[in-house]
């Protein structure tokens, strides 16, 4: 057998490619093995969020993502006609970014081989066996038969995850009872509107634009709800489904990509096995409503690479893995929570119908809707406590600090330009940031972590701050101790 490797992602996904980003970042040896033989071209998602731009913010590639996309100041939760309202949100990142999947994908696949990662297509995984010391894997290629052992193994390969199967991990939940459609066609009498929706006793209709001449058409058409996810879509059957519903099927033709999906939602029993995890859609499925999925995914990758990485090159408690599924499971489990919501609002009957009515006024106070807006945003995500040995400070530790994110704060330094705090975290390290003249900790993790330092006068025009004298922030951008000034 080859050498073996560090960590063997299973899935080049988004999910699975800025994990490998995240890993071999930190000198990690990673692979990625996907199945498909070519990179996807259809784009079932459109979107990156304000957390996951942030995310890429936090290592310097936000501009490669920006220089592509679209900014959007709004959102749609369940597609109800009061919008939210991102432009409000405490983020560097107030939109979402209209940016195809296929795009994101290139751009992250581009970046894991800028880092020298092996991306390796058209490699099926068929047999997992993992001991104390590693994880074999074993399949088929386009040049036969392959093996490979590794330390850990992430499963990162989407709803039908083999790894998930393999490492005998439950994927409890509920399958699909209703299905809708999508086309990406070509409008001869498109909306006056850039994007527009439509809900009525007769289904939804929502219709955005993808690229020059082309435009997205999601359809929940009551009377084709039972059709079996796995039927093809047809021009006429969108067309038909649009003209009832809408009054016009606004010229639909030359379509690029017609699919159905449902409303199969479930939640991974656990996101560990041993030396096995999960990330993305092999973690978690639901409806796709509000764009989350990839965006989750993200962040997923987000949270477990670096706690990976220290486990792998720095000597840290293999524990300090179990706090990925501490950390992120509740987030799948808030995600599906929402989507089924979502999915109960689509409905078309005149008590649906009323309450999304009763929603949408709702959303128009700017509380609420900001509430809403952080949660499609997964600007809402905090943590609690690691549970590793706090910092040694002479001033007290600000426990209510511990876990939460912090946005791109604006640094004050002494004879000099600010500098951004997602700056100071592009290398993936920890960061020891200090505030004024306050002492800095000892900190004695058990495990030397790799730490940036930085003494600033503090975070410029965020009165929040004002009794803070320092923190230690994770590689992720979120708190893990602060202490007094």
């Amino acid at each position: 057998m080859a050498e073996v490797l560090d960590v063997a992602v299973v899935g080049g996904g988004p999910t699975g490619l800025w994990l490998a980003c995240e890993l071999a970042l930190a000198g990690v040896r990673v692979q990625v093995f996907e199945r498909r033989a070519e990179p996807v071209r259809e784009s079932r998602a459109l979107t990156l969020h304000p957390r996951s731009l942030e995310v890429l913010a936090l290592r310097g590639l936000e501009g490669l993502f920006l220089a592509q996309g679209r900014p959007l100041p709004t959102g749609h939760f369940a597609m109800l006609d009061t919008r939210l309202d991102f432009s409000v949100l405490d983020t560097r990142f107030p939109y979402t970014l209209f940016l195809p999947q296929a795009v994101t994908e290139a751009l992250l696949e581009a970046r894991a081989r800028e880092l020298g990662v092996d991306v390796l297509r058209g490699h099926t995984v068929e047999a997992l066996r993992q001991d104390g010391e590693g994880v074999e894997l074993e399949g088929t290629s386009v040049g036969g038969p392959f093996q490979v052992r590794a330390r850990f193994v992430v499963g990162a390969d989407g709803a039908r995850s083999a790894v998930r199967r393999l490492a005998g991990i439950a994927f409890p939940g509920t399958d699909v009872t209703r299905t809708a459609m999508l086309g990406d066609v070509t409008l001869g009498e498109p909306p006056s509107q850039p994007a527009i929706g439509i809900a009525n006793t007769r289904g939804g209709v929502m219709v955005v634009p993808m690229a020059p001449g082309v435009h997205r058409i999601v359809i929940n058409d009551p009377l084709r709800e039972p059709v079996s996810v796995r039927e093809p879509v047809t021009l006429e059957e969108l067309r038909e489904s649009a003209t009832r519903i809408a009054g016009t099927d606004f010229g639909m033709k030359a379509p690029r990509w017609l699919s159905r999906f449902g409303n199969e939602t479930r939640l991974a029993d656990r996101y560990r096995e041993g030396r096995v995890l999960l990330a993305g859609d092999a973690a978690h499925i639901h409806f796709p409503a509000g764009g989350q999925g990839l965006n989750v995914g993200l962040q997923d990758a987000m949270n477990l690479g670096w706690k990976l990485a220290a486990v792998v090159k720095d000597g840290a408690p293999e524990a300090l893995l179990d706090s990925y599924m501490r950390e992120r499971r509740p987030v799948g489990d808030a995600l599906l929570r929402n989507t089924q919501a979502q999915t109960a609002l689509m409905g078309a009957t005149p008590e649906t119908l009323a309450l999304r009515a009763m929603m949408s006024d709702l959303l128009r106070e700017p509380a609420l809707n900001r509430r809403f807006a952080d949660t499609i945003g997964a600007l809402d995500v905090d943590y609690a406590a690691l549970e590793l040995p706090p910092p040694q400070v002479d001033t007290p530790l600000l426990p209510a600090w511990s876990g939460r994110r912090l946005s791109d704060l604006d640094l004050a330094q002494d004879g000099g330009a600010d500098v951004k705090l997602y700056a100071a975290l592009h290398p993936g390290r920890w960061l020891l940031l200090g505030f004024g003249s306050s002492p800095l900790p000892h900190w004695e993790p058990g495990w030397p972590p790799r730490v940036t330092h930085l003494r600033t006068r503090g975070p410029v025009g965020r009165a929040e701050f004002q009794d803070v004298g320092g923190m230690l922030v994770r590689p992720d951008g979120h708190v893990g101790w602060a202490w007094a000034a």
